[in-house]
């Protein structure tokens, strides 16, 4: 076989039903072995979309995500997707054309050095010099990029090698001798742990996007109830725990509910699963839960006590580790006093937002909620929108929420929703947007009509990049810098491309816009005209306690 062909039967052995990209001179090898395969090859119209499409796939099931694009330009453009999937800790492969191995480092036409640059945003880069190598890397990149913390790898293919035969050999085993990922929690530790929580009286569990890769959602769900510890999750752990269940706190942190702010700070004990303390999360960290001890569970030995330090590291899977401290409790604490507290917290500080007859993004959120229901699949852009989607959105399931975390990347919410649709083609998919960011990859609705991806998009749109706009608000005296956005009629652009777009200007169209939307087999656009100068309350301040919470009524 050529290297083309041993490219694409190696992905068809790794299951591979869909992929997305981008043609070009360095992969037209691969491109003319497409053509005779019956793997689905979504042609996005750029290749961020492409990278973006295939985070989204992997994140809605759980199965590794393909991209392909060509040298130089298109290797560069899939580098925004990429980091956002190694943030993010998502599974996929990228794979690049790249010039003649012969010519590579004479700065050849559309020469980039992708390995290169990748390196510090991939779990693992390959530059595939010998065509023998070939099946054995493709077979290790969807092992590394799958196992773990999973992450990005990117397979980097010289034309040349390309088009080189070799006898096609299938590794059915991979052994990477650097590479064992622990999954078990050791025994000593899950004993530590146990101990602690039949000691705590004020116990708290924080669960993180982990809780989801490894589906442990029914393992924490136990221990919740088991312990009757109230629980708070990141914006990558919603879907982990039922929003509606009695012990749930909403999200935490920047712009979580202040409750669960308040609960985290007075805990005598965390449990986090699955999270890293990320900044957006602890806010000043020799602020962060002064009284609390930390029992840290985690895959990844590199995120224990990177930010935060804790008393009892335990590194394996969440589902495996959740599992063994369930069977190893013998005595649970006594929470009734600290559950009451918790309870008056969530009287005092409820989220709300003023019902002044105006049309509020919260609202629109509230009743794509209440029309979608809890099993459709809500991708969010970054900002204002990404927030409102967090905080009144009703999740219950998990992989029902997909959002750029760590690289809060503008324009990830409709590609990915797209991603999504592929690979779960039975769900309702809603990318909730922002005039702003919708407009950074808008160019895939051109993708969408093409292949009859049938997303829903609906834009809050405020005239403004809201997010930067309300820290200019709050703490730039009002100095509105290149803020405000004039938007295209987003009606109008939908239908230029074959779509449908409906304009919504009065809160009592929105259920009615939001019912048509979801009942016409097509792409929708649905631009809601929202309040201009809405914030996105509860907010704690950058650099503050989480506790030091800002917000009117929120």
């Amino acid at each position: 076989m050529t290297g083309a062909q041993i490219l694409i039967e190696s992905l068809k052995r790794e299951g591979v039903e869909v992929m997305f990209g981008y043609p070009g001179g360095q992969v037209l090898p691969i491109f003319d072995k497409i053509y005779d395969s019956d793997i689905r090859f979504i042609l996005t119209r750029h290749e961020q979309g492409a990278a973006h499409a295939a985070d989204g796939y992997a994140r809605a099931t759980g199965k590794v995500g393909v991209c392909l694009a060509t040298s130089g330009p298109g290797a560069t453009n899939l580098t925004t997707g990429i980091a956002n999937a190694y943030m993010d800790s998502i599974p996929m492969v990228a794979i690049t054309g790249q010039v003649k191995s012969f010519l590579i480092g004479n700065d050849a036409f559309q020469e980039a050095d992708v390995t290169g640059i990748t390196r510090p945003i991939t779990k693992h880069n390959y530059l595939v010099k010998d065509v023998k190598d070939l099946s054995r890397i493709v077979r290790e990149a969807f092992y590394i990029a799958s196992t773990g913390r999973p992450g990005p790898v990117l397979i980097d293919i010289p034309s040349d090698v390309q088009m080189q035969d070799t006898e096609f050999i299938w590794p059915e085993k991979v052994e990477i001798r650097s590479y064992k990922p622990t999954y078990f929690g050791h025994p000593g530790q899950i004993k530590k742990a146990v101990k602690l929580i039949a000691q705590a009286k004020k116990p708290i569990i924080y669960a993180g996007g982990g809780v989801i890769i490894s589906g442990a959602h029914e393992e924490l769900r136990r221990l919740a109830e088991k312990i009757k510890a109230p629980l708070t999750w990141t914006l990558m752990g919603i879907g982990g725990f039922p929003g509606g269940h009695e012990l749930s706190l909403g999200m935490l942190g920047m712009h979580g509910t202040a409750y669960a702010n308040h609960a985290i700070m007075d805990a005598d004990l965390i449990i986090a699963v699955g999270a890293r303390f990320d900044d957006r999360v602890t806010g000043r960290l020799d602020a962060f839960a002064p009284y609390a001890k930390i029992i840290h569970i985690d895959i990844d030995p590199a995120s224990i006590s990177k930010n935060v330090k804790v008393d009892v590291p335990i590194v394996g899977d969440a589902k495996n580790i959740l599992g063994q401290i369930l069977e190893d409790i013998k005595k649970v604490p006594d929470t009734k006093a600290w559950l009451a507290t918790v309870e008056e917290w969530k009287k005092k500080y409820p989220l709300k937002y003023k019902g002044d007859g105006k049309l509020k993004p919260q609202y629109v959120v509230e009743q794509i909620c209440e029309a979608a229901g809890s099993d459709a699949i809500i991708t969010t852009e970054v900002g204002q929108n990404q927030m409102w989607a967090a905080q009144w959105y009703k999740y219950t399931k998990p992989r029902t929420f997909i959002s750029s975390g760590g690289l809060g990347t503008m324009g990830f919410g409709f590609p990915a929703a797209i991603g999504a649709k592929l690979g779960c083609p039975d769900k309702t998919v809603i990318d909730i947007a922002g005039d702003g960011s919708i407009q950074m990859n808008i160019q895939e609705l051109g993708t969408c009509v093409c292949n009859k991806i049938n997303v829903k998009v609906m834009i809050l749109n405020n005239g403004y990049l809201g997010m930067v706009r309300q820290w200019q608000e709050l703490f730039y005296k009002r100095r509105y810098s290149q803020v405000c956005i004039t938007s295209p009629n987003f009606v109008k652009l939908a239908e230029s491309y074959g779509a449908v777009g409906l304009s919504v200007t009065k809160k009592e169209e929105v259920r009615p816009a939001i019912e048509k939307a979801l009942s016409i087999d097509n792409t929708v656009f649905v631009d809601f005209r929202v309040e201009e100068e809405e914030n996105v309350f509860p907010m704690v301040p950058a650099g503050e306690a989480i506790n030091k919470i800002i917000g009117g009524l929120a």
